[in-house]
């Protein structure tokens, strides 16, 4: 059920990215943000590399935070979290009551994460969970004319389009993306690298 509903500049909206595949526990990181302007918080946990945790840890981790009564919306870095633990998104929203917006740079290889699922045992439910997030929306931000390309549940297109849109402060990607990535790389590295 996708809604579209009055957005504040202030709204409350979770990013969550996570660390570098670096150990068996892959940290995640979370920045509670008022709008794209304002960092109200962070959040961490850890999920398995390549397992199949995500959907879990992450609605736990919000569910258990002081931030959940006020948070809106909920940006994931993708879908894929610590190498191939899939999050259902679709779960996800039902766990919360949170929609999810799920961001991307480009377009992804389809085909080719469908070939890299083939060494799981687990892949065709793996494959399932990534279908099920269904269409993939490209999307030019108003700050960058580089489209980025989104998933969605719980929301409607207009309002997610919007949501990202006054996110999108410092590049095309949501602040509270941008700079989740860049504290779960600085903690890991000693210092944040990568494209945020």
């Amino acid at each position: 059920m996708s809604s579209d509903f009055h957005i504040k500049p202030e709204i409350r909206i979770l990013g969550i990215d996570d660390s570098a595949l670096l150990n068996e526990k892959i940290m995640i990181v979370g920045t509670v943000f008022r709008g794209g302007d304002w960092i109200d918080g962070i959040l961490r946990s850890d999920i398995t590399r390549d397992g199949l945790d995500a959907t879990e840890v992450i609605g736990t981790m919000i569910k258990n935070s002081r931030h959940y009564s006020q948070l809106r919306i909920v940006m994931l870095d993708g879908i894929t979290y610590g190498g191939f633990n899939v999050v259902d998104i679709e779960e996800l929203y039902r766990k919360t009551g949170l929609p999810v917006i799920v961001i991307m740079r480009s377009y992804p290889d389809l085909e080719k994460i469908r070939s890299a699922l083939r060494r799981f045992s687990d892949g065709e439910l793996r494959w399932d969970m990534i279908k099920k997030a269904g269409k993939i929306e490209k999307l030019v931000t108003k700050k960058n004319r580089t489209p980025i390309y989104i998933q969605k549940v719980g929301i409607g297109a207009k309002s997610a389009e919007k949501i990202v849109c006054l996110t999108s402060i410092r590049s095309n990607i949501p602040e509270p993306l941008r700079v989740a990535h860049l504290i779960a790389t600085g903690i890991i590295f000693g210092e944040s690298r990568g494209k945020a």
